[in-house]
């Protein structure tokens, strides 16, 4: 499906990219620990024994630096910095770990960074067999890390297929060397195939490949022989995400001379381009970027309604908390979330005191949690229904937008709810920025956001 010109232009705003309502510009600088740590006993009280707990585990090394990325990274190639980072992470969860009244049951966790597989095999195995001796195991979890095709090798795949990983994601970004050199990843396509190749001799169920479109340097051709070696691959999941330009955050992406960047036309043909591609090789397109095939679990758990999404991105698993460990982490508690020092130094020093290392977060209202609900549902399932309890804020800032987005054929909607169309599936960011009562109601729209396209 064509989108014009017009609607483009009228749409390509900054955007967030909604995996928290309300998203991290609008948390509070300093929170509360006292409040946070008792809120978190409170929130794994009620939903440990019943759904599980997520976890996320940041581990902020690399040996490079991708100048396109946006994570918070520490450029290296030490690696004796390995054994502290260790130590103090889990340190943070012995610290959790005492607040928990039972066993945690961890039915999903991630490893991301940073460059996961900066850590050798040995390293990852402490790491992980640590936290697993002292909590429960579902036979229903999905454990994934992402992976440097470049850097991971068959021990790493094996050590953590044994400890219970049976997801694992390769960024592969683009496979030309023109892009590969201007955002500093060379990257020969052989490397992705071996690494895809050994996970599935290893036993992994499910393997994802993220690619980036909008990158300097990037035209359809281009695109085209990216996504043709991707698909050659046959993935289980494709997640192609859109390049977040936002030099103002991540100083490296100053190095880009941004006559090279593609035009919001460009960009747009680039990611219709995708979407044709993947749909054509029997991809089903999730929404927010994310493919996969029609016997993966992600596909059915979105056809069934109970796919769920978080700051690890889509997951299958409906947890009732996320906890993030590691420097710059995020925890979702439900009623709150917190992050944790984004300095090393300073996690560190927290860390070592005992503390729980959270620097700032948000304690979500009930109209706050209202329109998360909205936005989840949205990104999710392309549905949502309104509670008439919710009529006040929605009148005031949701239902102009909306009328609006009906008229550019993004959805269909009335007083009850609405669904998002078919071309509405290129616009889920605009969309849920409807419900984001947070940013509608400011006076002033910083520049914090990359744009919808």
């Amino acid at each position: 499906m064509q989108v014009s010109a017009t609607l483009l232009d009228k749409y390509n705003i900054p955007v967030p990219r909604y995996t928290s309502y309300p998203t991290v510009p609008y948390w509070n600088d300093t929170i509360v620990v006292e409040q946070w740590q008792n809120l978190f006993i409170k929130r794994f009280d009620e939903c440990n024994q019943q759904e599980g707990i997520s976890l996320y585990i940041h581990l902020p090394f690399c040996e490079k630096l991708c100048t396109f990325c946006g994570c918070n990274k520490k450029i290296t190639t030490n690696h004796g910095v390995e054994l502290e980072y260790i130590t103090h992470l889990l340190q943070e969860w012995s610290n959790y770990r005492s607040k928990m009244n039972s066993k945690p049951i961890i039915k999903e966790l991630h490893i991301g960074g940073g460059t996961p597989t900066f850590f050798s095999p040995e390293n990852l195995n402490r790491i992980i067999n640590t936290i697993l001796a002292d909590s429960i195991i579902p036979e229903s979890h999905e454990f994934s890390f992402e992976g440097h095709p470049n850097n991971t090798t068959y021990e790493h795949l094996e050590t953590l297929y044994q400890l219970g990983f049976n997801r694992v994601s390769f960024g592969v970004q683009d496979s030309n060397i023109e892009v590969q050199e201007v955002i500093n990843r060379i990257q020969p396509h052989e490397n992705v195939v071996r690494v895809v190749e050994w996970a599935r001799t290893i036993g992994y169920e499910s393997i994802n490949l993220d690619l980036v479109y909008g990158l300097p340097l990037q035209n359809l051709s281009r695109m085209e022989k990216t996504i043709q070696n991707a698909l050659s691959i046959k993935p289980d999941r494709i997640a192609f995400y859109s390049y977040a330009h936002v030099p103002w955050t991540s100083k490296a992406q100053r190095l880009f001379d941004e006559s090279d960047l593609p035009d919001s036309a460009t960009k747009m043909q680039l990611y219709q381009l995708g979407t044709k591609m993947f749909t054509e090789n029997g991809y089903t397109d999730i929404g927010m970027d994310h493919f996969a095939l029609p016997n993966d679990l992600m596909v059915k758990a979105s056809k069934k309604g109970n796919l769920h999404r978080n700051f690890m991105g889509y997951t299958v698993q409906q947890t009732g908390m996320l906890l993030g460990l590691g420097v710059s982490s995020i925890s979702d508690i439900y009623y709150g979330f917190a992050q944790n020092k984004k300095s090393i130094h300073e996690y560190y020093e927290e860390v070592s005191k005992g503390h729980l290392a959270v620097t700032k977060g948000y304690f979500l209202t009930t109209e706050d949690q209202a329109m998360r609900q909205y936005i989840l549902d949205i990104a999710c399932r392309g549905v949502t229904k309104f509670n008439p309890t919710d009529y006040t804020p929605l009148k005031k800032y949701s239902f102009p937008v909306l009328s609006d987005l009906e008229k550019d054929g993004f959805i269909i909607w009335d007083d009850k709810g609405l669904t998002v169309t078919t071309l509405g599936k290129h616009f889920i960011r605009n969309i849920c920025r409807a419900f984001d009562i947070k940013l509608l109601s400011a006076e002033t729209q910083k520049q914090t956001f990359s744009k919808a396209v």
